[in-house]
C-alpha cells in the first residue's frame, strides 16, 4: 500500500511538473490495477449434506414426557461467484425433510393404533420439509483491509415463514494482525400457529365437547374436560441482533478473538403445539394420552447477551490448539457456559483429523417446570426441556482432504476439498443424538 501512495505521490509531481505525461500516467495506474489480486480467482461450488437423529422421552409435545425420537435429512448448496476483483455474491440454498416421532402426536388421534406419548401418530405432523436460500454480497477495499457485506434470507416451513436481512463491516490494520467486526441482521417471522388436536374445539368458534373428536372417542379420567386455551392473536415474531468480534495475532504461534452478541425478540414467542399439564387440574385422556390442560405460554419480550473468546495456539506442523468459551445470560433466567477444544492434527500435505469435545451447562428458565408441575394460576409456563437445567456432553471426529492442486474433476469442477465429520451429544436428562456430516468443495474452471 505504501508503495502504491508514494507512486502515486510521484506521479501527481511529474504531471504537475510535465503536463504532457498526465496519459501515460494513467495507463500506469490502470495497468496497476488490472493485475490486483482477486478476493476469488474462480466460482466456487460446495455440495454440503447431513443426517440427525435424536431419542429421548422429555417430549415438548406432549407436556415433557413421551419419545423425543427424530431424523432430519439436509442437502445444501452453497455457491461463490467473483463479480470482479472486489466483490464476491454468495448464494446458499438447502432443504431440511424431518420425520418426528414427537410433533406427529400435535394429533394423536389418526386411528392408526392407540393413542400414546411414546408411539408416533401418522398424522401430517409427523413429517415435514423446511427450505431456505440466502444470498450475501461481500465488496473487498483495494487494500483489502475494509470489508463491507450486505444480506438477505428467506426460508419457509408448514407452520411459519421468515424473511431475514443485514450486513457486517470488517476493518484489518496492523499488518493484518488485527481484526474488528461489527455485523446486524433482522429477521421477521410470521406463524401459521398449529395447536394440539383436542384444544382445537375449544378456539374460536368451536364445538367444545360437542365436537366430532369427543363423539368419536371416550374421555376417561375427568369427563368435563375443560383446558385453559385461546388462540394466539399475534402471529409474528421479530428477532434483531447485533454482534461484536475483534480477533488478534498475539504471535507467531498464537491467535485470540474475543466476541459479544445481542439479541432481542419480540412478539410470538411461544410454540403453539407444545401442551403443557397442571397439577391442579384432574387429568383426561382418550385411550393412552392425556389431553392437554393448556399450552406454552411465553412473555412476548426476550433479550439475550452472549459473551465469548477463542485462543488458537500453534504447537508444530502437526498439532494445532483451538480453544473456545461463551458465557450467557437472557431475561427468562437461563444462565449457560459452553467450553470447547479442537485439536487439528496435520497428516501430511493433504490429511487433517479434527478430534473435539464441547461441553455445555446452563439453569432452567424462570416459566420452565416438568410434567403436571405447573398450576392453572401461573401467567407463564412451558415444559420443553430446552429451556431445562440441564448439562450436556458433546464428542466429535472428522476428516479432511484437501488437494492442493485440484487434480479430480468431473468436467470443469475441480475437486478442492473434502470434510467428512460424526458427532455424538447427550444431556444428563437422557436426550441423545447423532449428526453425520460431509461437505465437498469445488472450483470451477
Amino acid at each position: 500500500m505504501r508503495v502504491q501512495l508514494k507512486l502515486k505521490f510521484n506521479l501527481l509531481v511529474f504531471f504537475a511538473i510535465f503536463g504532457i505525461f498526465s496519459v501515460s500516467a494513467q495507463e500506469q495506474v490502470s495497468e496497476e490495477n488490472a493485475y490486483k489480486k482477486r478476493v476469488l480467482e474462480n466460482t466456487e461450488i460446495d455440495f454440503l449434506t447431513s443426517y440427525y437423529s435424536q431419542d429421548g422421552e422429555n417430549a415438548a409435545v406432549s407436556g415433557g414426557k413421551g419419545t423425543e425420537e427424530l431424523t432430519d435429512f439436509t442437502p445444501t448448496i452453497v455457491v461463490s461467484i467473483p463479480l470482479n476483483a472486489d466483490d464476491v455474491l454468495t448464494i446458499d440454498a438447502g432443504v431440511s425433510a424431518y420425520t418426528s416421532t414427537s410433533s406427529s402426536n400435535v394429533d394423536p388421534f389418526d386411528g392408526s393404533g392407540p393413542a400414546d406419548p411414546f408411539t408416533a401418530s401418522s398424522g401430517a405432523s409427523q413429517s415435514d420439509t423446511w427450505a431456505n436460500l440466502n444470498a450475501t454480497y461481500s465488496h473487498s477495499s483495494n487494500d483489502r483491509n475494509k470489508i463491507w457485506t450486505a444480506n438477505f434470507s428467506v426460508a419457509s416451513e408448514y407452520d411459519y415463514f421468515s424473511l431475514g436481512f443485514g450486513g457486517s463491516f470488517t476493518k484489518l490494520w496492523n499488518d493484518k494482525n488485527t481484526e474488528l467486526t461489527v455485523n446486524g441482521n433482522v429477521f421477521l417471522d410470521t406463524w401459521n400457529p398449529i395447536y394440539p388436536y383436542e384444544l382445537r374445539p375449544f378456539g374460536e368458534h368451536g364445538k367444545r365437547l360437542g365436537d366430532a373428536l369427543f363423539s368419536r372417542y371416550h374421555i376417561t379420567g375427568n369427563a368435563g374436560y375443560n383446558p385453559v386455551f385461546s388462540e394466539f392473536t399475534d402471529k409474528g415474531r421479530n428477532s434483531y441482533s447485533l454482534g461484536f468480534n475483534f480477533s488478534q495475532i498475539l504471535t507467531e504461534r498464537m491467535q485470540a478473538s474475543i466476541a459479544l452478541d445481542l439479541v432481542q425478540q419480540s412478539g410470538l414467542l411461544s410454540t403453539p403445539f407444545q401442551r403443557v399439564y397442571f397439577r391442579d387440574i384432574e387429568n383426561s385422556f382418550i385411550e393412552d394420552f392425556q389431553l392437554a390442560d393448556a399450552i406454552e405460554q411465553l412473555p412476548d419480550n426476550r433479550l439475550k447477551v452472549a459473551a465469548g473468546g477463542r485462543l488458537n495456539y500453534y504447537l508444530n506442523e502437526i498439532f494445532v490448539l483451538r480453544g473456545y468459551y461463551r458465557f450467557y445470560n437472557d431475561d427468562w433466567g437461563i444462565q449457560s457456559h459452553t467450553a470447547s477444544l479442537e485439536i487439528p492434527i496435520k497428516l501430511g500435505t493433504k490429511f487433517t483429523l479434527y478430534p473435539s469435545y464441547r461441553y455445555y451447562m446452563q439453569t432452567a428458565a424462570d416459566y420452565f417446570a416438568g410434567y403436571e408441575m405447573h398450576t392453572s394460576s401461573e401467567e407463564y409456563y412451558t415444559s420443553d426441556y430446552d429451556l431445562s437445567r440441564f448439562s450436556a456432553n458433546q464428542y466429535s471426529f472428522g476428516v479432511n482432504y484437501t488437494d492442493i492442486f485440484t487434480q479430480f474433476h468431473l468436467w470443469s469442477l475441480h475437486m478442492k476439498s473434502i470434510d467428512l465429520r460424526y458427532l455424538y451429544y447427550k444431556r444428563n436428562s437422557g436426550l441423545k443424538s447423532n449428526l453425520i456430516s460431509a461437505g465437498i468443495n469445488f472450483i470451477v474452471e
